[in-house]
């Protein structure tokens, strides 16, 4: 399989993932246009996506599903809370609902959703499997057991690495969006998201991707030296590192 971020931050959320058949995006937070000419810069043909995946209602990712599903004449799979609660598609019949904790199969391709904490209506992240696991695992609170546990499965783990703790207390938000970000609700910080590797992540893991990193809250040095200060406690994990930028995008085998 290949994965790569096409966009990743509260700017605007997709990420595509392939297979030698078809492909599936989690989330589309960025126009169809955009979605095409990242698609064209990787040398990735758009009639292969055969589904997108939402993870939650936000506008950063879903303010591009309604155009992209219709263009492309893919279904879009969300909980019933994250269909209630957003205008994902004006053609209906394109919208399917998924459970938590159901599988879809699409070819050789195996897309598990799993349910995490926040504050949005029905939430989930999304596995998937063709004999290796990714995992995308943003826009969570903190490592619940969910969490937790499909980090342990993850051949390649895209998770949240948001904020800086100091960062983010000492910038100059609201002091109610900065307790909304550390709360249980909000969104993983380097400390968390390197803790919950560092416990929980098998020696299989071979590729780690650093997400959704806050424009004010946090820097791609700091991001990354947390994680790998962190990753020094563990001599069976080696996993290469990576981060999901605005202003880059390629495409990883896993």
């Amino acid at each position: 399989m290949k994965i790569s971020a096409l966009a990743s931050g509260s700017s605007g959320n997709c990420f595509y993932v392939s297979d030698k058949e078809k492909a599936v995006l989690i989330d589309c937070g960025i126009s169809c246009k955009q979605v095409l000419n990242s698609l064209a810069k990787l040398k990735q043909n758009p009639k292969n996506i055969k589904a997108l995946f939402v993870t939650h209602e936000h506008i950063d990712h879903v303010s591009g599903a309604d155009v992209l599903a219709r263009t492309l004449g893919i279904p879009i799979y969300a909980t019933k809370g994250t269909i209630n609660n957003s205008q994902l598609c004006s053609d209906e019949d394109l919208i399917n609902n998924i459970k938590e904790d159901e599988t879809i199969k699409l070819g050789a391709m195996e897309i598990s959703a799993f349910s995490k904490s926040h504050d949005s209506s029905q939430p989930v992240s999304f596995n998937i499997r063709n004999g290796k696991q990714i995992s995308i695992i943003t826009d969570v609170g903190y490592a619940c057991k969910n969490v937790c546990e499909n980090v342990s499965d993850s051949d390649f783990l895209v998770i949240e690495s948001n904020h800086d703790i100091a960062m983010l207390e000492q910038g100059n938000y609201p002091l109610f969006l900065k307790k909304r970000i550390l709360s249980d609700l909000g969104h993983l910080s380097n400390l968390q998201s390197g803790l919950c590797v560092l416990e929980y992540a098998s020696k299989k893991m071979k590729n780690v991707m650093l997400a959704h990193l806050s424009q004010n809250n946090n820097k791609p040095d700091i991001a990354l030296a947390s994680f790998r200060n962190l990753m020094k406690e563990r001599k069976d994990l080696k996993p290469r590192i990576s981060l999901s930028l605005r202003d880059k995008t390629e495409l990883i085998n896993v």
